[in-house]
């Protein structure tokens, strides 16, 4: 058996004393794909945002839709699913009253050390009825129908229309519901060109900061925040990022966030999207309303740290 130096067994040493318990889970062969053909010029690559992970599984990406002003960026992130796990949490206020127990309405404390990501989640239940799913708990029932993004006990993640009964089987870890599918068959959907049905928008300008969350073909998520965006334009914005299937997050400028951390333990949070309503710490302390984290898996479809 060849015996390793002293040197690349102290490296050894140090990522493990810099990641604690967490295991790396089997990497996906799959890097996020260039976004070309809809964007302004040329095609926009993506950068790594959590290389000090074991396995790399952060990126994001900002670019120009080709059909809108050279002032429009739109900011995208690009998560590995079989290295990581997707968790939500309830905030105080939302998704909406309850009489069940709220969580930790923050990143846990004790999971802060695999800690990779954060971003915002959709609407209020006051403003659409939609299901809710977390930590075994059901907050309110599943829509059929309504778009969902889905995480299983086998450690995968899905966005799609949902076709199962008011409450998640045995198989589903997580879910969270908003409006209908944005994308479908890699297409914009029909219902994404009536910009009335995606909600109501501040001052009631039809183009207004919008996120959304997509799947892609190799079952990637994608996430991506834009100003002035129509339901009919951030469907072409999740299309342009190769997603087969994508639902609508959040609208209207207070709300677009999605958070890096340049080390274990939360440190170095940084605001990818440059939004002067929030800050890099947010989730870092009770939020108002819900929202997703992502972090380093250590067992795939292990329930989400609570």
């Amino acid at each position: 058996m060849r015996r390793i130096g002293p040197t690349l067994a102290l490296a050894c040493v140090a990522a493990m004393v810099l990641i604690g318990s967490v295991q790396s889970a089997p990497a996906s062969t799959s890097s996020p794909a260039p976004i070309c053909g809809q964007v302004k010029k040329g095609c926009s690559l993506w950068a790594v945002r959590d290389k000090w992970a074991i396995t790399p599984s952060i990126y994001t990406a900002t670019f120009i839709p080709k059909a809108q002003s050279s002032s429009i960026h739109v900011y995208a992130a690009w998560i590995r699913t079989t290295a990581t796990d997707l968790a939500l949490y309830p905030g105080y206020k939302g998704p909406g009253p309850s009489s069940l127990s709220r969580g930790p309405e923050m990143v846990p404390v004790t999971a802060r050390k695999r800690l990779l990501a954060t971003f915002n989640s959709g609407f209020y239940e006051a403003d659409n009825a939609a299901g809710f799913y977390a930590h075994s708990t059901l907050y309110y029932p599943m829509v059929r129908g309504l778009a969902t993004v889905v995480r299983y006990r086998d450690g995968t993640v899905d966005v799609l229309a949902w076709t199962g009964g008011s409450k998640p089987g045995p198989d589903v870890v997580m879910a969270r519901q908003n409006l209908t599918l944005l994308v479908s068959r890699s297409a914009p959907t029909t219902r994404s060109l009536t910009n009335s049905l995606w909600g109501s928008t501040l001052n009631g300008v039809p183009a207004v900061w919008r996120t959304a969350l997509g799947i892609d073909a190799t079952g990637n998520l994608i996430y991506a925040a834009a100003p002035a965006q129509t339901s009919a334009s951030m469907a072409k914005v999740m299309v342009a990022l190769h997603c087969v299937r994508a639902m609508q997050l959040d609208i209207n400028p207070a709300w677009p966030i999605f958070v890096t951390y340049q080390a274990p333990n939360a440190q170095g949070p940084s605001l990818f999207v440059p939004n002067s309503n929030q800050i890099a710490g947010r989730f870092l302390y009770p939020s108002t309303k819900d929202f997703f984290a992502v972090y380093q898996t250590v067992v795939p479809g292990e329930q989400q740290p609570w």
